[in-house]
């Protein structure tokens, strides 16, 4: 099993190169015309990359919620401890894309059918989740879980949907990581199997 930095060789090479040799990213700021919502499908890398390539999103930014302690580190989280998982914001025109349509995005990127771990990564801070931030996108986000479960497509879905706590932003070197260091992302992408399994579940996208 591919493990993740902290814990993987190729993902300290990538704290190095990333902290070294890229400038500070600007994260999107939230307007009238924008709004933001959370998702947890493990990897933070490969669900912000996804994210990223949605039209309407303006952004996707790493981080941590849905635990207990302050100002998580990654190093804290990725030991368990801390009921944090890794999760993305991310910032959207709902104008060119409505939150139904995140949370049907973000389920065919995801797989649902599994508790505590998301495809090579297991652990309570790998679990998928949808955080909603007010009762419509809690409707949505419970209507969806259930049609899926009515369509007789799967037995179980494990993935958690309850109220947005604090999202604390991940490290710097986190940060589009895909983009910074393509290579590294495309061997861990390609080696955990997320792909391959989000097919076998979802089909072609």
């Amino acid at each position: 099993m591919i493990r993740r930095m902290g814990i993987a060789v190729l993902c300290t090479l990538g704290l190095v190169a990333s902290v070294s040799a890229v400038a500070a990213r600007t994260t999107p700021v939230k307007t009238e015309s924008t709004a933001t919502a959370l998702f947890a499908g493990g990897c933070f890398w490969c669900i912000e990359a996804d994210f990223e390539k949605l039209p309407g999103v303006i952004g996707a930014e790493s981080g941590y919620t849905a635990g207990t302690k302050s100002n998580p580190t990654y190093e804290q989280v990725s030991a368990g401890s801390t009921g944090h998982t890794e999760a993305v914001r991310v910032t959207y025109e709902p104008g060119k894309v409505s939150y139904a349509q995140l949370v049907e995005f973000f389920w065919r990127h995801i797989d649902p059918t599994v508790k505590d771990r998301q495809f090579c990564d297991s652990g309570n801070q790998y679990r998928s989740g949808i955080y909603w931030q007010n009762a419509a996108e809690r409707t949505i986000a419970e209507s969806s879980r259930d049609a899926l479960l009515a369509s007789g497509k799967f037995k179980e879905i494990h993935t958690e949907i309850i109220a947005a706590t604090t999202f604390y932003p991940a490290e710097e070197y986190h940060q589009d990581y895909y983009k910074k260091n393509p290579i590294r992302y495309a061997y861990y992408r390609k080696g955990c199997g997320r792909d391959a399994r989000v097919q076998q579940l979802w089909g072609s996208k």
